[in-house]
């Protein structure tokens, strides 16, 4: 039998204690409730917190009353509210107001010379988080008793809410010893460990804490994850991986697939070279879900597992027009007919949660990252640099990421005639129910009417901005995509890679083989 695999870490609270592991990061976390905006919610929302907090504080000892009174201190300052405030003046939707100002003060937290100082971030990240819950009207759930928790870091009021008279423990990635839950653990004898750097787990494994000695001891089947590796960018040749799927005179074709809810990866084809498109905004029910990091991270993560070593391209939120979030509406940004990069760049920080999530993302599979209604080469570059930057303080958050290849929807005319000035883009993917009502400048609800009409200039569009490409890699994720009519032209314009809905994939499967890469049907068909 194999020996188990035990992990170094830091005593931060001595003892031993064994049971089913609780992940903090789930996989499986579904959407949350719809949250009301308006910073009447956000001031409602700080005063169900503070009660929380003081139904906790009721019978508490003095050491985690003192834990509790600082939270609602911070909860209480009016600098908070003020700056708050002032991001809502500027036009900013109040919950992402909430997480841009808390989020700073976590940064200066983060970065200071002290260790006590860096371990107060945890109590500021569990106070936006409590707000952000009551704001949605879904408070932090507490962990089955006797259960060993294992996550990044560790709340002090979750700490506070759980029953430990049942047993279990603390193991985190990361975490301090001068932090407040580690004071807490200490003074309430629950066997905790700090820095035993990311492992893989699953819910219900069995594991141990040695708080005496520092360590975690695993089942011997688990492993730590692999640390980080540069991205690797999309290159022209990924079209051998699918193996199987190839023309009629021996070209390969990669197919994958389009999905819009992360539950329809529960039903992957293991013949599917990948998910070629995820419509990320499709996953959020309101604002509160886009505003959750953490919310996001799990959905992410869901679809890189499931889909293993097959590439994911996910698609940044592409919300205003006729695809609304709700929480936004009262968005200036969308009443002046912005959507897609556009208002991801007019109101960053939902670009900037989104992509710390992606980036965290990166770690469990091939992601890639596309950006929606890309129009000019600089809001490429632009929101290149939003997650540079992001990538920058995750890094100095000890977060394990990843800068996946950042590429760009085509469903612009601008930009498809123009593609060869987009050099930061990694990719390309044609969108062409966009691409198709630009062009015959029809409206959304009457697209389908003019499909066949705008076709032939749709085509001729895009077999000129394949050759616009340059080499990279080319893909087409519209409907067109799926519709064997057009594949003719679309082979002939020099497409290798389709990504289709996934009732369309046998159709277009079969239509695939039956014709040679240059659009010409095969001899004897």
């Amino acid at each position: 039998m194999a020996e188990p695999l035990r992990l170094t870490a830091k005593s931060a609270s001595p003892g031993i204690a064994s049971g089913p592991a609780f992940l903090a990061e789930r996989p499986g976390a579904g959407p949350a409730p719809q949250t009301a905006g308006g910073y009447d919610a956000l001031e409602k929302a700080i005063d169900i917190s503070i009660g929380e907090l003081e139904r906790l504080a009721e019978g508490a000892d003095a050491e985690s009353r003192d834990i509790i009174d600082f939270q609602i201190e911070v909860l209480r300052d009016p600098s908070i509210a003020e700056a708050t405030g002032a991001r809502t003046e500027s036009d900013e939707n109040v919950v992402f107001a909430w997480v841009a100002t808390l989020d700073a003060y976590i940064g200066e937290l983060e970065t200071a010379d002290e260790e006590q100082m860096r371990a107060r971030a945890v109590d500021i990240l569990d106070i936006k988080n409590r707000v952000l819950g009551a704001l949605a009207g879904s408070p932090t759930a507490d962990f089955p008793p006797g259960s060993v928790f294992v996550g990044r870091d560790m709340e002090p009021s979750r700490f506070l809410a759980h029953d430990w008279s049942k047993g279990g423990g603390i193991a985190l990635f990361a975490g301090s010893t001068a932090g407040h839950v580690a004071l807490l653990a200490r003074a309430k004898s629950v066997p905790m460990v700090v820095g035993t750097g990311r492992f893989s787990a699953v819910d219900g494994d069995p594991v141990s804490i040695d708080g005496n000695a520092g360590a975690v001891v695993l089942q011997a089947s688990r492993m730590l994850i692999p640390p980080l590796v540069p991205a690797q960018a999309p290159t022209s040749d990924m079209q051998s991986e699918s193996g199987e799927l190839r023309t009629a005179d021996g070209v390969p074709i990669l197919l994958s697939i389009n999905i819009n809810d992360p539950a329809e990866i529960d039903a992957f084809d293991p013949a599917t070279a990948g998910v070629g498109l995820m419509r990320s905004e499709f996953s959020f029910v309101s604002v509160g879900d886009a505003a959750n990091e953490d919310r996001q991270l799990a959905i992410y993560r869901r679809v890189l597992e499931q889909a293993g070593e097959r590439p994911v391209t996910i698609r940044m939120l592409d919300i205003g027009g006729d695809k609304p979030l709700a929480g936004l509406e009262d968005l200036p940004a969308l009443a002046s007919g912005l959507r897609g990069i556009r208002l991801l760049l007019a109101q960053p920080e939902i670009a900037r949660i989104q992509a710390r999530a992606l980036l965290r993302a990166a770690v469990f599979g091939r992601l890639s990252v596309m950006l929606p209604m890309v129009t000019f080469p600089d809001e490429i570059d632009r929101m290149r640099e939003i997650f540079r930057e992001e990538a920058e303080k995750l890094g100095r958050r000890s977060l394990l990421h990843r800068m996946p290849p950042i590429g760009m929807m085509v469903e612009v005319p601008a930009a498809a005639l123009m593609l060869d000035t987009f050099g930061s883009a990694a990719f390309f993917s044609f969108g062409t129910n966009d691409l198709s009502q630009y062009l015959a400048a029809t409206a959304r609800e009457d697209a389908d009417a003019d499909a066949g009409k705008a076709a032939p200039a749709v085509l001729r569009l895009i077999a000129g901005a394949v050759k616009l490409a340059a080499g990279k890699p080319v893909s087409i994720c519209g409907d067109m995509a799926g519709d064997p009519s057009y594949l003719p032209a679309l082979l002939a314009a020099g497409l290798r890679h389709f990504s289709v809905a996934p009732a369309r994939r046998p159709a277009i499967r079969s239509a695939i083989i039956d014709f040679n890469a240059d659009g010409t049907r095969a001899a004897g068909e």
